[in-house]
């Protein structure tokens, strides 16, 4: 995979209206989550749907809640290790919300302004497949060499970010598996 013009290749573009510039251009973290909808569910383009403000209230109970909301991220990796970008990395991508990440001796805040998120298609206890843990390697190789300032140190979860609301990729997420994945592409 690389990057050309703020754009996966080979992933499908699917733009989100849910993005903004960057106050400083910066890209020098990666924040992972999972995402089901409806929860517990895979498949179908209820996300999609939601990162482009196009989800039916009525389709299903939960999403009545949440139609409203306006967020994005810049990638999502289905089961089947498809890549859907949403966002160009050089954008900003409204995934992280309240949340905060300890830099150095520095607590920073707004980590949209400067982060990269990435969506597994998961519920957080279902174990993620080997073809999302690939294709997250190849996106996360593809982002280490395109920003110097993104390293593997600089990785981290929704659930460090904003331990109060968010929990997610959850304990189904393998780190020694994807840092593993990750060594195969980089060496």
């Amino acid at each position: 995979m690389r990057i050309d013009d703020g754009w996966l290749s080979p992933a499908r573009r699917l733009a989100s209206p849910n993005q903004d510039a960057r106050p400083a251009g910066e890209v020098s973290l990666l924040v992972l989550h999972s995402i089901s909808l409806p929860p517990g569910e895979f498949g179908g383009e209820h996300i999609e749907r939601l990162f482009t403000n196009r989800l039916d209230p009525a389709a299903h109970p939960f999403f009545a809640a949440i139609a409203d909301l306006r967020v994005s991220a810049h990638l999502l990796i289905r089961r089947d290790g498809e890549c859907v970008q949403f966002v160009p990395f050089a954008a900003r991508a409204w995934h992280a919300g309240r949340s905060r990440w300890l830099d150095g001796a520095l607590e920073r805040r707004a980590l949209n302004d400067f982060a990269v998120g990435i969506e597994l298609e998961g519920d957080e206890v279902t174990p993620y497949t080997g073809a999302q843990y690939r294709a997250l390697a190849s996106a996360t190789a593809a982002l280490l060499a395109h920003y110097p300032a993104l390293t593997p140190r600089r990785i981290t979860s929704h659930a460090r970010v904003a331990p109060l609301r968010k929990n997610d990729p959850g304990p189904a997420f393998d780190w020694a598996y994807f840092r593993q994945e990750l060594g195969k592409i980089r060496t």
